[in-house]
C-alpha cells in the first residue's frame, strides 16, 4: 500500500502555533503595505528592503488573503499612477523566488517568503496582461539591473518573464519544498539545487518512471500553488482578441516548453503521470472524500490545466497532418519515430515528448488513467454521494484529443482493443447529459470532435460492435444491443431534443454515422427506427428548402443506408425492415417537388424549427436515470469561436479492396449538376462524392443559423434549378432496388398468412438475399479529422473559457479584461 507522509516539520509546527496569533497581525501589515503603496505619488528605491520585506518576508498570508487585501481597483490605480512602484514590486517578487531557487530554500522562512511572493505574483500578473502598454514589460530587460536576478554569468540581461519562469521550473524540483529529499541530511546542508537531476525526482511512477514517491500533501499544496502561477504566466493569451491567423505563439509558454528549461522533460513526466494515476475513489472507503481534505485532486486540476494550455500549439499541425496519414502497418519504429518530424517540431518540448511516448505499457497507464478518471462520474453507488465525483472531466477531454491528434501511435493502441469502448461510454454519457445546457456547448463540441477523430479508424467501427452491457443510467430509451446502437439512439436523442445551438453540430454527428456505417455488423430495432425517424424529420419539404445547407443531412442518411445494404446486409434485417415500413419516405423523397409554388406552399407549411417530437415513440428511459436539464439561470458561460463547416474540417479517403485508404483531392470547384446526370438519376457511388462539392457555398454563414434565424433565409432563397441540381444527385437506387424486390414478397407473405406480427416478417429478411440483385457497390467513403485554423483558434477559446471558469478559488481572472472570449450569463 501506498506510503503517506504527514508532515512533522517542528518549524511548520512552531509557525502553526504562532499562526492564530500572528495571522490578524499579520494581514493587518500586509494590508498597510499594500496602502502605503497604493498612496506613494514618489516612487520606492529596490534598494528600500524594509518597504519591499513587508510584502513576503514579515507576512503570512494565503492566497485568499492576497486576492481580498490586493482589490483590484488598487492594482489599476498603481499601473496608472506609479507605474515604477508596479514595476519595481514585480522586480522585486522574481527576485526573491530567484534567490529562494537558487539557495534551495533551506528554512521555514525561505518557503514562506516563496509562497507569498508566489501569491502576490499569481494576484498581480493579470493586470499587467490587460494592458497593452504592460504586456512587455516582462519581456525587457530592467536597465541597470541585468544580471542582478541570476547567478549565473551567462544570464546576463535575461527578461524578467525568463528569471521568473527558470526559478518556478527550481522550485517545482526544491528538495523538501516539493520534493521529497533524497539525503538523510541535516537541515544546513541543503542539497544543491543546481546539481539536482530532476529527472529521479519525478512526481509520481508511470510514464518514464518507476518508483512511487510517497505522498506528500505539503509538497502537493506548494506544487499546486506554484503550477497556478504558471498557469498565470501562460494566461496572457486571454487578453489577445481571437485572430484567424492564430501564427502568434504565446511568448512564456515558447520559452517554459524550450531547451532553456532543464526541467522540462521531468516536468511533462511529472504532470502526466499524475493525471494518469489519480485514482478519486482512493482506498474504497465510502464517503472518504467528506473526511479527508484530497490535496492530489487540486494537483491534479493544475496538472492537467498545464498540459493542455502547453500542448496548444499550431507549430504542429502540419505535422499532425503528415502522420495522420501513416498507416499503422507502416507505423515508424521508436528508431525511426526520432526521424519523423514530430509535431511541434524540436521547438515545444511538452508537444514534443508526447508524440514520442511508444512502450506499449506507457499507452496502457495513459489510456487506462484518463479512461478511470473520465468514468468516475458515472461510478453507481448504494449509498448517495458515497463516491467523490471529479469536475474537471473537459480538461481530461481535450487531453485525449491531443493525444489522439499528436501520437498517432497512442490513437492506434486506443483502437486496436476494446479498450476504445471505455473512452466511449463517458463521451456519449456527457453528450447526452449536456445536451439541453447551453453553457456546456463546448463540451458538446470536443466530445462530438473526439468521435470524429476516432470514426476515421475503420478499427472504431469494428469495436462499436460488442454489445453493450453496461448500464449506466442515461435518460434514453431501454434497449437491447451494441455500443454502435448506444451511439445512434444517442445522436438520436440529441437532434431530436437539444438545444436549438446544437445544430451547426448535426452535420458532425451524421458523418460519424457515416464513418462507422460499412462496418456495423448488426443494428437493434430501436436503433433502426432512430434513423427512420430522423431521415422521415430531415426529408420534409419544408426542412429540405428552409436553408442552404439542410439537404446534405439526407444524404448522409441515405449513405449510411446505402454503406449498410451494400456492406452489411446480412445482419441488418432490423434496419431493412424498418426501411420497408417507411417507404412513403424514400418515395416522396425521388418525387419531391421543385416547381416555384410546390417550394412556396411547403415553405407556408413551416410552423416551428426543429425535429417533430410526435412521431418517435419514445420508450421508457433507463431506471435511475436523470433527464438533462437546462442551464440555472445565471450560470456563466465563456463564448466560443465558431467551428469550420464540415467540408473544412474533414478530407475524404476511399477505402480501396486491401482496405487501405485513398485520399481524394478536395475540389474546390462547386459542381453543379449537368443535363446527362439529372436524366438518369445519379449512381449512388457517384452521388456521394459528387454533392459534396455542390452549391453550398453561397453562405458561410448558414451553418451557424441553420434552422433558427430568419436574417439567414432572408438573404437565400430556395428555387427550383436549386432543387433540381440536388435531388438528381439524391442516392435512392440502392434503397429503390431493395424495396422493388423484397416489398412484394413481404407483402405476398403478410397475405398468404394473414400476419400481422413482426417476428415472422424479421425471420424472412434474415434468411432472405439480395445477391446480385442490386446495383454495384460503391467505394466506401470516409471522412476524416483534418485541423485547420478554424478549429484551432476554437480550441484556444475553448481551453482558456474553460480554464477561466474553473478557477474560481481564487478568482484569478475574474473581473478583468479579458479579450479572448465573453463570459456571459445564461
Amino acid at each position: 500500500m501506498r506510503q503517506i507522509v504527514l508532515p512533522v516539520d517542528p518549524g511548520r509546527q512552531q509557525v502553526a502555533g504562532d499562526r492564530k496569533m500572528g495571522n490578524a497581525d499579520s494581514k493587518l501589515n500586509f494590508r498597510k503595505a499594500v496602502v502605503q503603496l497604493t498612496t506613494k505619488t514618489q516612487p520606492v528605491e529596490a534598494s528600500d528592503d524594509v518597504f519591499w520585506d513587508q510584502f513576503w518576508v514579515d507576512s503570512f498570508t494565503t492566497v485568499q488573503d492576497v486576492f481580498a487585501l490586493v482589490p483590484a481597483a488598487e492594482i489599476r490605480a498603481v499601473r496608472e499612477e506609479s507605474p515604477s512602484n508596479l514595476a519595481t514590486l514585480c522586480y522585486k517578487a522574481v527576485e526573491r523566488l530567484v534567490r529562494g531557487a537558487d539557495s534551495g530554500c533551506p528554512s521555514e522562512k525561505e518557503r514562506q517568503t516563496v509562497l507569498n511572493c508566489t501569491r502576490l505574483l499569481t494576484r498581480i500578473l493579470p493586470y499587467i496582461f490587460e494592458d497593452a502598454d504592460w504586456r512587455g514589460f516582462f519581456w525587457s530587460t530592467i536597465p541597470g539591473r541585468a544580471g542582478h536576478l541570476d547567478h549565473d554569468a551567462d544570464d546576463e540581461g535575461r527578461p524578467l518573464a525568463e528569471s521568473l519562469l527558470l526559478a518556478i521550473a527550481d522550485l517545482l524540483f526544491c528538495p523538501d519544498f516539493t520534493i521529497q529529499s533524497h539525503k538523510k541530511n541535516s537541515p544546513d546542508t541543503a542539497d544543491d539545487i543546481r546539481a539536482i537531476d530532476s529527472c529521479e525526482y519525478i512526481w509520481e511512477a508511470g510514464v518514464g518512471f518507476a518508483q512511487a514517491p510517497p505522498l506528500n500533501y505539503l509538497h502537493d499544496l506548494n506544487r499546486t500553488e506554484l503550477l497556478k502561477l504558471l498557469l498565470t504566466c501562460f494566461s496572457e493569451a486571454m487578453y489577445l482578441p481571437p485572430s484567424p491567423e492564430n501564427k502568434v505563439l504565446n511568448p512564456w509558454i515558447s520559452f517554459f516548453c524550450s531547451t532553456e528549461n532543464r526541467h522540462a522533460l521531468p516536468l511533462f513526466t511529472s504532470l502526466l503521470n499524475v493525471v494518469c494515476a489519480y485514482d478519486p475513489v482512493g482506498y474504497g472507503i465510502p464517503y472518504n472524500h467528506l473526511l479527508f481534505s484530497d490535496y492530489r485532486e487540486q494537483l491534479v486540476e493544475q496538472a492537467v490545466q498545464i498540459l493542455i494550455v502547453t500542448l496548444e500549439h499550431e507549430a504542429g499541425s502540419a505535422a499532425s497532418a503528415a502522420l495522420q496519414a501513416l498507416d499503422p502497418s507502416t507505423s515508424p519504429s521508436a528508431e525511426e519515430e526520432q526521424e519523423v518530424h514530430t509535431p511541434g517540431g524540436p521547438d515545444n518540448l511538452f508537444v514534443n515528448y508526447l508524440s514520442r511516448i511508444h512502450r506499449e505499457e506507457d499507452l496502457s497507464f495513459v489510456l487506462k488513467g484518463l479512461a478511470r478518471l473520465l468514468n468516475n462520474p458515472l461510478i453507481q453507488t448504494y449509498l448517495p454521494r458515497s463516491t467523490k465525483k471529479i469536475q474537471f472531466h473537459q480538461e481530461l477531454l481535450i487531453l485525449f484529443w491531443k493525444f489522439c491528434d499528436f501520437n498517432k501511435k497512442f490513437l492506434f493502441f486506443v483502437l486496436k482493443s476494446s479498450d476504445v469502448l471505455d473512452m466511449l461510454v463517458p463521451i456519449l454519457f456527457y453528450l447526452n447529459d449536456a445536451r439541453a445546457d447551453q453553457s456546456r456547448l463546448g463540451l458538446m463540441h470536443i466530445g462530438v470532435f473526439i468521435l470524429l477523430l476516432l470514426s476515421g479508424e475503420r478499427n472504431f467501427g469494428v469495436r462499436l460492435n460488442k454489445p453493450y452491457a453496461l448500464r449506466v443510467p442515461m435518460d434514453i430509451p431501454v434497449f437491447t444491443g451494441t455500443h454502435a446502437d448506444l451511439l445512434i439512439v444517442i445522436f438520436h436523442k440529441i437532434i431530436s431534443s437539444g438545444h436549438q445551438r446544437l445544430q451547426p453540430l448535426f452535420d458532425c454527428l451524421l458523418t460519424i454515422i457515416v464513418n462507422i456505417s460499412p462496418y456495423l455488423k448488426s443494428l437493434s430495432m430501436v436503433a433502426a427506427n432512430k434513423l427512420l425517424h430522423l431521415l422521415e424529420a430531415f426529408s420534409t419539404p419544408w426542412f429540405l428548402f428552409s436553408s442552404p445547407q439542410n439537404h446534405h443531412l439526407v444524404f448522409f442518411l441515405l449513405e449510411v443506408c446505402n454503406n449498410i445494404i451494400q456492406y452489411q446486409f446480412d445482419g441488418n434485417f432490423n434496419l431493412v425492415y424498418a426501411i420497408i415500413r417507411k417507404r412513403s419516405v424514400f418515395h416522396q423523397l425521388a418525387n419531391l417537388p421543385s416547381d416555384t409554388a410546390s417550394i412556396q406552399r411547403a415553405l407556408q407549411k413551416k410552423k416551428r424549427t426543429g425535429i417533430s417530437r410526435t412521431n418517435s415513440v419514445e420508450n421508457e428511459s433507463m431506471e435511475g436515470s436523470r433527464p438533462a436539464v437546462p442551464a440555472e439561470p445565471g450560470t456563466l458561460k465563456a463564448s466560443l469561436e465558431a467551428t469550420p463547416g464540415i467540408d473544412k474540417i474533414t478530407e475524404k479517403s476511399q477505402v480501396s479492396q486491401d482496405g487501405t485508404m485513398v485520399t481524394l483531392p478536395h475540389s474546390d470547384s462547386p459542381h453543379t449538376s449537368t443535363k446527362s446526370g439529372i436524366a438518369a438519376g445519379a449512381s449512388d457511388s457517384e452521388s456521394n462524392s459528387e454533392r459534396d462539392h455542390e452549391v453550398n457555398r453561397t453562405q458561410s454563414e448558414s451553418a451557424r443559423s441553420r434552422l433558427s434565424s430568419v436574417s439567414s433565409t432572408a438573404a437565400w432563397s430556395a428555387n427550383s434549378d436549386w432543387v433540381s441540381s440536388w435531388k438528381a444527385k439524391l442516392p435512392l437506387q440502392t434503397i429503390m432496388r431493395l424495396l422493388q424486390v423484397l416489398v412484394p414478397q413481404v407483402e405476398k407473405i403478410c397475405i398468404d398468412k394473414g400476419l400481422t406480427d413482426e417476428s415472422e416478417i424479421l425471420k424472412f429478411l434474415q434468411h432472405g438475399t439480395l445477391v446480385g440483385l442490386l446495383p454495384v457497390p460503391h467505394p466506401i467513403l470516409i471522412r476524416k479529422y483534418q485541423a485547420n485554423a478554424g478549429t484551432a483558434m476554437w480550441f484556444r477559446t475553448y481551453i482558456w473559457g474553460v480554464i477561466y471558469l474553473r478557477n474560481v478559488d481564487p478568482p484569478i481572472w475574474y473581473d478583468t479584461d479579458i479579450r479572448l472570449f465573453e463570459i456571459q450569463r445564461i
